[in-house]
């Protein structure tokens, strides 16, 4: 079982069968997505029996009355052609009309990457839609997967027709990334203190060895007291008792990103003076331009 703020995502049950047929047997539902609507509560049985059943599929339930309201899945090698790896798979989800337009979809979504990416060791995760099916564009587009292909003419068997498909990929790193700039927003909060301290205008979200992000804000102040967001956060992972640094994003107060200054590339340098070289930076989030401390910084005063 997988929960969110709002959610259960369970594996489902027989009695789940008439809420299934509720809402699978809308024609806005599954034609947009590949099936014909359901036509009696024992065909939606007979898929909870023998489609729902399948490792990682999970009914999405609401936690007011745990009543399944859709579905989502992350289907495994063996049974998608989107791979042949053991190490990918296609998410693949529905949900019941009366419930679009409330995020309930992306919600869902981010925690099966989540558990994906986390508890299964995936490396890569694929999620198409078809032509036509914007609402499952808006989806995977707001939890952060990127365009790879557009295919004409592909086979849809349980309608008997054609369509155009769009195929779209989240790897484990940009999961990661997308993590630590949804943690750096998440703390960003430009105010002023005080008639000489301003805060929060920039923030950071730093990944450490361990997989745990920390966050910090900048401090401006009219002296030279203030310090950067990229600091706050190393000296943040440091009070928690780690010192090794995998990835660094800051996002400045237009949203954009930009590269740590030279007192925030000195400190990591001397904190691993060994790998530094390594410490991946997050120049810009939605192209995903990415570069090395040590092409930062080639060259080192100490060494």
């Amino acid at each position: 079982m997988l929960k969110t703020e709002r959610l259960i995502l369970r594996r489902f049950e027989e009695s789940d069968a008439e809420n299934v047929f509720e809402y699978a047997k809308d024609p806005d539902v599954g034609p947009i997505a590949g099936w014909p609507p359901h036509k009696s509560v024992s065909e939606s049985l007979d898929v909870i029996r023998n489609v729902f059943s399948a490792a990682e599929c999970y009914a999405v339930c609401l936690k007011e009355d745990g009543k399944a309201i859709g579905a989502i899945e992350l289907k495994l090698n063996g049974h998608t052609d989107m791979t042949d790896r053991d190490d990918e798979c296609e998410l693949g989800y529905w949900l019941g009309r009366p419930f679009w337009g409330q995020g309930i979809m992306p919600e869902a979504a981010r925690e099966m990457l989540r558990h994906a990416f986390e508890d299964l060791g995936m490396q890569k995760v694929w999620c198409g839609y078809y032509d036509g099916n914007t609402k499952s564009k808006r989806v995977q587009e707001k939890c952060g997967f990127r365009y790879q292909w557009t295919t004409e003419n592909v086979d849809v068997p349980l309608m008997h027709e054609k369509r155009t498909g769009h195929v779209n990929l989240m790897t484990k790193d940009s999961w990661l990334w997308s993590r630590l700039y949804e943690a750096a927003k998440s703390v960003q909060n430009e105010r002023k203190i005080s008639e000489y301290v301003e805060a929060g205008g920039a923030a950071a979200a730093i990944l450490s060895a361990s997989g745990r992000i920390y966050t910090g804000v900048c401090v401006d102040t009219c002296s030279s007291l203030g310090i950067c967001a990229e600091r706050n956060a190393i000296f943040n992972m440091l009070t928690n008792g780690e010192q090794e640094i995998r990835k660094v994003l800051a996002v400045m107060p237009d949203g954009k990103n930009g590269a740590p200054c030279g007192a925030c590339r000195e400190l990591m340098v001397q904190l691993m003076p060994e790998t530094y070289r390594d410490i991946e930076i997050m120049l810009d989030h939605e192209s995903e331009q990415v570069i090395t401390l040590g092409e930062l910084t080639p060259n080192w005063w100490i060494g």
